[in-house]
């Protein structure tokens, strides 16, 4: 039976969380939540709403919704599976693993311009409060996110970043409601329509940032493998493989299985809904105060203004409290980006160097060549190797400690230099934009193709969210393919 072929689902998995238990699983969300709420929310989404009022609120709102159906994909596949989301999509590209090239080679730099940006939006910010230096602010921020990250266990991380969740909407909310239009021009916002004015340059940024890009969607899954939603991730004997011809078979068999990992995704539907549902509630919130405050003034902030020029218009309506008030909003809502960003992309390029490392390791005959390319939890230096090969390949076999190694270099030292070299960080976060816009949906069609073929029948999305799949693919298509053809107007 050909890798194509199977079917997979855990053998075992623990029983789902009930009642108030669940409270406890909800952890993911609320890390998601403030990882999606940083340059979309603070940086572009204001700007939108400074040149177009709230003529884009329709589309916020399509996009928030099909952001939930697709972190609520990526997550599926790692419940019922046990794996991760590159391993799904290792298995589906052949030898060639052309995916991961295709994710993994432009992420490098969107890690670094993302990071490098919201570094450069909280220096400004703590500008407004307290007068420095504004590089050494963004410095200072970058390298003590980074301690964070690599001092702290993924439950204390979660914890961290739950209370800044909560936190931040309050304080988005509560701002955001100081400013409220009538429900007149919010209306007009909700019917779908495209301005004459239109400048795709502009919009793209924010259309690849609303809530998370890529890479955010897929942390989600690394954040639920990491809280062992439906138990930890399996090894290569751990998970139940079969055919479509014994699929049915598997299901009579296995029926309390089946029900658990059914009572796991409701477990993740919330869970994602929580994250996406908060995040659109900042990120609506910022649209409110750029069309209600900037907009009025014919401001469109530019380069670290953005964080200014709201605090100043917003002290006007509030008095002094409204700025400390919205500028510990903005730290949070940054300071949480910055951190999620370093774990996130640590966990998802060290998952993935060690997946595309072992076909060279096998033939470079450092660990067993017989071992099939799936089982790199079974690898290791093989015996009679020298000293320092053995402790190159054992050190290449390391998730945890790539994680380290991808957190330090890509999560704060190039960043760092990048931020040195722009420092405005809408140029920085343009290029990362546009980068989450035009993979997005590559990361849709190839999720869809794992849930609607690798996992059991019982288990797989049904029509109504296969639909929105294939809108999100398309919608973010649409926007990527436009950029490029008029990328030499």
């Amino acid at each position: 039976m050909s890798r194509r072929e199977e079917i997979e689902r855990r053998k075992d998995l623990p029983d789902a969380p009930k009642g108030w238990d669940r409270f406890k699983w909800y952890g993911p969300g609320l890390l998601w939540m403030v990882a999606a709420v940083g340059s979309g929310s603070v940086l572009f989404t204001p700007r939108i709403g400074a040149r177009y009022g709230y003529e884009f609120l329709w589309m916020a709102l399509i996009f928030i919704f099909l952001m939930w159906v697709m972190i609520r994909e990526v997550g599926r596949y790692n419940v019922v599976t046990g794996k991760t989301i590159f391993e799904g999509y290792r298995d589906i590209s052949g030898k060639s693993n052309w995916s991961l090239y295709f994710i993994l080679v432009p992420q490098i730099l969107a890690a670094v311009v993302t990071i490098a940006g919201i570094a450069a939006l909280a220096g400004s910010a703590m500008m407004i409060v307290l007068p420095w230096q504004y590089e050494a602010y963004a410095a200072t921020i970058i390298v003590l996110c980074l301690i964070i990250v690599l001092t702290g266990t993924y439950k204390t991380f979660e914890r961290i970043m739950s209370i800044m969740a909560g936190v931040l909407v309050f304080i988005v909310v509560v701002t955001a409601f100081r400013v409220l239009p009538d429900s007149g021009e919010l209306g007009q916002g909700i019917v779908p329509a495209i301005p004459e004015n239109i400048d795709i340059e502009f919009v793209l940024p924010w259309v690849g940032f609303i809530l998370a890009g890529a890479s955010g969607i897929m942390w989600f899954s690394y954040w639920v493998s990491a809280r062992k939603y439906g138990g930890e991730l399996t090894r290569e004997e751990e998970v139940n493989k079969f055919s479509e011809e014994e699929e049915q078979e598997d299901i009579q068999q296995s029926e309390e299985v089946y029900a658990q990992q059914k009572s796991w995704i409701k477990t993740l539907t919330v869970t994602s809904a929580i994250g996406v549902v908060g995040g659109g509630i900042v990120l609506l919130s910022f649209l409110v105060l750029g069309a209600e405050l900037l907009r009025p003034q014919g401001l469109i902030p530019e380069g670290i203004d953005v964080a200014k020029d709201l605090t100043r218009l917003l002290s006007q309506v509030w008095g002094e409290i409204g700025k400390w008030v919205f500028v510990t909003g903005i730290m949070i809502a940054l300071l949480g980006t910055i951190l999620s960003n370093q774990d996130g992309y640590g966990r998802m390029f060290a998952d993935g160097t060690v997946i595309l490392l072992m076909p060279l390791l096998k033939k470079k005959e450092l660990v067993n060549p017989g071992l099939p390319d799936t089982a790199e939890d079974k690898a290791k230096p093989r015996d009679g190797l020298d000293g320092r090969k053995k402790k190159i390949t054992s050190f290449l076999l390391d998730k945890k400690k790539l994680r380290v190694i991808y957190a330090i270099v890509l999560g704060a030292a190039l960043p760092l230099v990048a931020f040195f070299i722009v420092r405005d960080p809408v140029e920085i976060l343009s290029i990362a934009g546009t980068v989450a816009a035009v993979h997005t949906p590559v990361v849709v069609f190839l999720t869809l193709h794992l849930n609607r073929n690798r996992l059991p029948k019982p288990l797989r999305p049904g029509g109504f969210v296969t639909v929105a799949m294939w809108l999100s693919g398309i919608a973010y298509g649409a926007f990527a393919v436009y950029h490029f053809a008029t990328l030499s107007q």
